[in-house]
């Protein structure tokens, strides 16, 4: 009798998520970087707030490094921390460079309440949780940013001369797509053997940093900040 190929681990989170991810591909914002209408300003607040956040999410690439057990999977942690701080970083220093944002004011930036509520989640679960656990919580934001950088890219049409180009080019990239690849056959492996009731717990890490996914981008459009 032909054993039945189960499928990986990581499709199975991918349907949980279809329809948060839906809606945040077709979020304003995002299709405002498509057609390039989204104003400056908005771009602008997303590159500063974006900027705190990423701060906090190359710490998970560390935890990674320490929770690892072999040398292989240590190295693919210190290239996500380094192309995190570097490359991603770099492009919003330099975004924020030409609209007159220095980075003595990118440096200054303080975390809006969802800003912080998303990174102080995931960093909770990463010291207190298992290596899957950190991932299961970071690969929401480098998947679904390959995935909208990809169809932005196929949909945009020419991005000569269009005002968001270079973040289109740099998300939808085979270089950022490969790091969000490694990570989905990390996870998939990890999550051989385990019991129903860890993965579960996993895929709940999944589906909340997603939905804080989509309450980021809603957040840098409308502007959502400390009440009072």
């Amino acid at each position: 009798m032909t054993k039945l190929k189960q499928e990986p681990f990581t499709e199975r989170l991918y349907k949980s998520v279809e329809p948060v991810w839906k809606h945040t591909h077709l979020h304003p914002f995002v299709q405002g970087i498509k057609d390039g209408s989204l104003p400056k300003e908005r771009f602008a607040y997303y590159m500063k707030q974006d900027y705190v956040y990423l701060k906090d999410y190359a710490k998970l690439f560390a935890f990674g490094a320490i929770k690892a057990k072999d040398a292989e999977t240590m190295t693919w942690f210190s290239s996500l921390l380094h192309e995190t701080l570097n490359t991603e970083m770099d492009l919003h220093r330099a975004y924020c460079s030409d609209i007159g944002i220095q980075s003595e004011e990118l440096e200054e930036e303080k975390a809006t309440p969802i800003n912080l509520a998303y990174t102080r989640y995931m960093l909770n679960a990463s010291q207190h949780g298992t290596l899957a656990e950190l991932i299961s919580c970071l690969l929401p934001c480098m998947w679904s940013y390959h995935e909208i950088g990809s169809a932005l890219k196929r949909e945009a049409g020419s991005l000569e001369d269009h005002p968001y180009a270079q973040w289109i080019e740099m998300y939808a990239s085979e270089e950022f797509g490969g790091l969000a690849q490694w990570l989905i056959n990390k996870l998939n492996r990890l999550a051989e053997g385990m019991t129903e009731q860890e993965l579960t717990v996993l895929e709940e890490h999944f589906l909340t940093t997603s939905r804080f996914e989509f309450m980021f981008w809603d957040m840098v459009y409308y502007g959502h900040e400390w009440p009072v």
